[in-house]
């Protein structure tokens, strides 16, 4: 069978999973779906700040896979919700944007800042099939024990390792190793993460 028939065969969401174009704007249940996840962000976005306990209970409603313990303050965004998973203990500060047209796992221990935004989607070169309302999504994972600076975005297909730091206003793409500080446009090494780093806080 060729893959031009076997695309046939295909949701638009097994599209999305397997890096192929799918249609994002105008397939009935990619529509519904977002549709679904955006009237979870709509209550858990104007809940008062009193209210943890509902805001607890949405966020695992709408998230594929939480911790016990998560934190995720006011100004939260996704697109579908189900294809992103945290571990223990997150938190997220204001104004996080994901747009899950693919998965995003995101492990324990993690912090982001302000203004940080995760995007797994991205769109052809070509105008033609862009105006299609097509586009692509490719998984992003970032690893245990990572601090996500503010204003960072982060590229579809980037992969960040366990216990790295990257700095504020950074554009991560592609892949970055365990325990070091990066920075900058594109995201390079700056210097890896050593034990006297944590003496100065003692």
């Amino acid at each position: 069978m060729t893959r031009s028939k076997v695309t046939r065969f295909m949701t638009e969401m097994d599209k999305a999973a397997a890096g192929l174009l799918y249609d994002a704007n105008y397939d009935p249940h990619i529509l519904e779906q977002r549709r679904a996840a955006k009237r979870l962000l709509h209550e858990l976005n104007g809940l008062h700040p009193d209210d943890e306990a509902r805001r607890d209970d949405l966020l695992k409603r709408l998230l594929g896979k939480t911790g016990e313990r998560l934190v995720v303050e006011w100004g939260f965004y996704c697109d579908y919700g189900f294809n992103i998973e945290v571990g223990e203990n997150f938190y997220a500060n204001v104004n996080l944007v994901i747009l899950d047209g693919a998965k995003v796992v995101i492990g324990s221990n993690c912090f982001i800042a302000p203004n940080v935004g995760i995007y797994t989607a991205g769109h052809p070169l070509d105008s033609e099939r862009r105006n299609m309302g097509l586009e692509y999504a490719h998984p992003i994972t970032i690893g245990d024990d990572v601090w996500i600076g503010a204003g960072v975005s982060i590229l579809p297909g980037a992969r960040i390792g366990s216990g790295t730091v990257v700095a504020a206003g950074s554009v991560v793409r592609g892949e970055i190793p365990d325990g070091v500080i990066c920075g900058g446009n594109p995201t390079r090494v700056i210097r890896a993460i050593l034990p006297e780093d944590g003496l100065r806080y003692r």
